[in-house]
């Protein structure tokens, strides 16, 4: 993405209102599903807010610049305010995922709606436009599901796991850094989050993003 600042500014641009619309809906929605569950931490923190500066982590948005992966500013929970902690905590993680691949769902849907009664300029208009956001909300939300910690698929696994199973779960919380750095770090030609987590992330956008072609769209 960041390589495009400068053959390709306007799509530069565009990539990164996406970015930030994905963060923002991500982490608004961790808040709000806190606040539902019982915890008010976030929202009197501000974070049940479509501002993304608030929701915004200087690191997890670099990382999505040079390596088209990142994160949101964390948003805090208060586990004592939840009537099951493990459980409620993984709902609140599973929803910052939901959130972005439900937007891209939804924005796929209007493209696709474009195509079915013939609005071509719009379809194309769309495609240039709201394709990068399902991109980056698939990317955003497909990457947080992995579970390995501070990433929030490590939060869903605990909570679908027995009391005991998760226990020795959360021992490998400290371990989650090097477990993503491992993950990230090229061996060769790519690395072993590109051999497993790029495949997926580009069949969903197979499906999502309809071709334009030159006689429309395909």
């Amino acid at each position: 993405m960041l390589n495009s600042l400068f053959s390709n500014p306007i799509y530069f641009i565009i990539y990164l209102i996406s970015l930030l619309i994905a963060l923002t809906i991500h982490e608004c929605s961790h808040a709000w599903v806190a606040d539902r569950l019982g915890d008010p931490t976030a929202r009197l923190q501000g974070r049940i807010s479509l501002n993304p500066l608030v929701h915004l982590d200087l690191y997890g948005a670099l990382f999505l610049l040079f390596f088209g992966f990142g994160w949101g500013k964390p948003v805090q929970t208060d586990p004592f305010n939840l009537k099951n902690p493990r459980k409620d905590g993984a709902l609140i993680s599973l929803a910052g995922p939901a959130s972005n691949m439900i937007l891209a769902i939804l924005l796929s849907i209007i493209l696709r709606l474009f195509i079915l009664f013939h609005l071509t300029q719009l379809s194309i208009i769309g495609s240039f436009l709201l394709s990068p956001l399902i991109i980056m909300n698939v990317t955003l939300g497909l990457f947080n599901l992995i579970p390995i910690h501070p990433l929030d698929g490590f939060a869903i696994v605990s909570g679908l796991l027995s009391r005991e199973k998760a226990h020795e779960w959360e021992g490998l919380r400290r371990y989650g850094m090097i477990f993503l750095l491992l993950l990230i770090i090229p061996l060769g030609n790519s690395s072993m989050l590109d051999s497993v987590f790029r495949p997926i992330a580009g069949f969903l956008l197979q499906l999502l993003i309809p071709t334009v072609g030159s006689a429309g769209i395909v």
